[in-house]
């Protein structure tokens, strides 16, 4: 063989070298990649604590020392097979809402309002939605971005201020959680729920 094609031979062994290479996992990249995922999902859980999401999405029970969020349901909304009777009428003063057992349904004079199932169910959660989806729906205030009002007890207004982050790890956290098949009711307006 002459030199020619000894270094042609040469070259093109190196460069299918050169292009395996490129298209092989990197271990390192990987370890980072699922480290800085394990830390996203980490402080998404550190913030659903502390900013009470558990407090609404989680049903509540009885339990030996008075009510506590039932966890076996951990973020599912208002129980779907849970009927709620017409909420109790306020006389006119100072008292404003009424507050199921569950402390997932809510009355005041925006009507009803069930919390929703935050777990990342496909059918009844979370589960097909996007980060983006996620982002606008605490952004704006708005299911989705674009739909029907989040009404109270959501607090909105100081949720809007999570920083983009915030929120991304958030999502993370709740992707990573139990999905749990749970239907919650869509809200009643005023009218609806004074005829109830």
């Amino acid at each position: 063989m002459n030199r020619s094609r000894i270094a042609m031979t040469s070259h093109a062994a190196l460069a299918a070298a050169l292009v395996a290479l490129a298209g092989a996992p990197n271990p390192a990249a990987a370890t980072d990649g699922a480290k800085s995922d394990a830390e996203r999902i980490a402080r998404g859980k550190y913030l659903v604590t502390v900013a009470g999401c558990n407090d609404c999405h989680t049903p509540w029970k009885m339990g030996p020392n008075g009510p506590e969020p039932d966890m076996s349901r951990m973020l599912s909304g208002h129980p779907e097979q849970l009927d709620m009777p017409p909420a109790p009428k306020l006389s006119q003063g100072p008292w404003l809402v009424t507050v199921g057992a569950t402390n997932t349904a809510w009355s005041g004079p925006w009507g009803v309002s069930f919390t929703a199932n935050l777990t990342p169910d496909g059918e009844t959660g979370l589960g097909k939605w996007t980060v983006r989806t996620f982002k606008d729906t605490i952004r704006t205030g708005r299911r989705m971005g674009r739909g029907r009002a989040i009404l109270p007890p959501m607090p909105i207004p100081m949720y809007k201020n999570f920083t983009d982050a915030d929120l991304e790890a958030i999502f993370a956290y709740l992707q990573s959680i139990p999905a749990v098949k749970n239907r919650v009711p869509e809200p009643l307006a005023p009218a609806v729920a004074a005829a109830n």
